[in-house]
């Protein structure tokens, strides 16, 4: 008896963020939600690196978000979008740090004055203990440390983009890794490089959240347009 082999379907075809540019340009708004959630993770994590506050975080997202938005016709497609992406979100976090400026405040809906476990699903998200801890030492990093490591190590950013969002050299780069590095060694041992990739999580309520702010902010259908 012959046996029947199974053909997987092919995959459906996913636009690059270079065709989602183009067509956002063309005036199709409502895929700029696909950037957005595309991107919304590596966006949550450039931020995290330089604030500490979820509320100014998510707000500074959402600000990101409108002046990539703003700046469209700026990206020549000459680096990847996602760091030319995370070079605004970087710029919009350190624009925070500035002394004087006053942080921002989210209001708590009622859902999550009922359940305050709600604010932070991903705290939930099953046994988290050691991401927990590693989280806890990164945090612990002096800034410039944390930043280069959030963007190489937890994001995945190469050596060269990770200092171009954060406009260094690559070699600068490398010199605050390797410090970065020891110092989580010395913490955690090796357990922190094992269990990055999976740190600093951004599920779906909290990207739903940014995107339906980011969205409601939005102009109508008839812009952006193609540039010429």
């Amino acid at each position: 008896m012959t046996e029947l082999s199974i053909v997987p379907a092919p995959a459906p075809d996913v636009p690059s963020d270079e065709e989602v540019v183009r067509r956002v340009r063309a005036g199709e708004v409502a895929l700029f939600e696909l950037l957005m959630r595309r991107h919304n993770q590596r966006v949550y994590r450039a931020i995290r690196s330089l604030l500490r506050d979820e509320a100014e975080v998510e707000d500074a997202m959402q600000q990101a978000y409108l002046h990539a938005w703003a700046r469209l016709s700026q990206w020549t497609g000459e680096a990847p979008f996602r760091a030319w992406l995370i070079r605004i979100a970087v710029n919009e976090a350190l624009s925070r740090l500035r002394p004087g400026r006053r942080p921002a405040v989210r209001e708590v809906d009622e859902e999550e004055q009922m359940d305050p476990g709600a604010r932070d699903p991903e705290r939930q998200a099953g046994a988290r203990e050691l991401l927990s801890l590693l989280e806890e030492a990164v945090d612990r990093l002096p800034v410039l440390y944390r930043t280069a490591f959030m963007l190489r190590e937890i994001e995945g950013l190469s050596t060269a983009e990770t200092a171009g969002c954060l406009g260094l050299s690559p070699e600068v780069v490398k010199v605050r890794l390797h410090r970065a590095r020891a110092a989580l060694r010395t913490a955690l041992l090796d357990r922190a490089e094992r269990q990055a990739h999976a740190a600093f999580p951004f599920l779906a309520p909290r990207c739903d959240r940014v995107v339906r702010a980011v969205l409601a902010r939005l102009p109508g259908p008839e812009s952006p347009r193609p540039i010429a």
